[in-house]
């Protein structure tokens, strides 16, 4: 009962040298003072100080560079180069769409939807679906125009996939990458004139795009008064939105050089709406009573023919 009762007791012991001595075999455990110690690692450590300094600097720069939106920028051959212009959340997307086809006058499509951030993830998918919404509708819109024809035989035209999406992704690399050019050229001869870069470009015509794929869906309907208000309402929309763009671009220019840019725009844009109309959607109908009159002409023709 003593010895249980001598572990629960408070005991003064030796000081710590004189403990040591009569115990070579105990373990010694050194409390620091807090303050104490600070100040000796300030005294001794001052080389692993500057090391923690040194990373906690890094830290703070890349933590910086993190909030503050810096991208280190990869070479244009590498994977995260061509990743970076797909970084964007469909928020951007839906109102860039509804930007382009709602233009508000005095607006100008870069500055306030695309900024310094232009992505290539909206212009792809939107030509994507263009070129199918062309090719669909107009399988749909050869069945509708020729059904009820005793030698119809309805057969899905799959170059139609291929037409489509020649024209409409060349339209919108090629037509930007030789505007591009050609205001890059004048920028060097007038310095005041507003630089649009390649992908700001490309991201304009691919979004000024979006309000074809309604209309597209309105051709399947027979009716040529109807394709043709959507094509105008559609071109007039569109249109504006790519006049409206560029024009910061080339006002300071030449009147001359103006006008013809300006109408080049428009020109190949109207090219492009009414090319879809002509080429997927044809108003050709077959007439049932020439078929059944050929016949009956071709047995009058032989019975006259005949002797008496």
């Amino acid at each position: 009962m003593a010895n249980t009762d001598f572990h629960l007791q408070f005991q003064e012991f030796e000081d710590e040298q004189g403990f040591t001595e009569h115990n070579q075999g105990a373990t010694t455990v050194t409390i620091d003072d807090p303050i104490k110690s600070r100040k000796q690692r300030k005294a001794t450590g001052t080389a692993f100080e500057e090391d923690d300094n040194d990373d906690k600097t890094e830290i703070f720069i890349s933590s910086k560079g993190l909030l503050s939106g810096q991208r280190k920028s990869a070479p244009f051959w590498t994977f995260e180069y061509y990743q970076t212009l797909f970084d964007v959340d469909s928020h951007q997307v839906k109102n860039r769409i509804i930007g382009s086809i709602l233009p508000w006058p005095g607006k100008n499509f870069v500055e306030v939807y695309l900024r310094s951030n232009p992505d290539l993830y909206g212009p792809f998918w939107i030509c994507a679906t263009l070129v199918f919404a062309i090719a669909v509708s107009g399988n749909i819109s050869s069945f509708l125009v020729n059904q009820g024809q005793p030698e119809f035989r309805y057969v899905p035209d799959f170059s139609k996939v291929t037409m489509a999406a020649t024209a409409i992704y060349s339209y919108a690399w090629l037509v930007p990458l030789a505007l591009w050019g050609f205001l890059t050229w004048r920028n060097r001869k007038i310095t005041s004139l507003v630089s649009y870069s390649f992908l700001q470009i490309v991201c304009v015509y691919g979004y000024s795009l979006s309000i074809y794929i309604p209309a597209v869906i309105l051709w399947i309907i027979p009716s040529e008064g109807l394709r043709w208000c959507s094509i105008v309402v559609a071109l007039c929309l569109s249109g504006s939105v790519l006049v409206m763009t560029f024009w910061p671009a080339i006002r300071d220019d030449k009147p001359r050089i103006t006008i013809v840019i300006i109408s080049t725009i428009v020109i190949l844009h109207v090219l492009l709406a009414v090319g879809c109309k002509a080429c997927f959607f044809s108003t050709y109908e077959m007439d049932p009573s020439k078929d059944h009159n050929e016949p009956s002409a071709a047995t009058n023709t032989s019975s006259s023919t005949k002797p008496k």
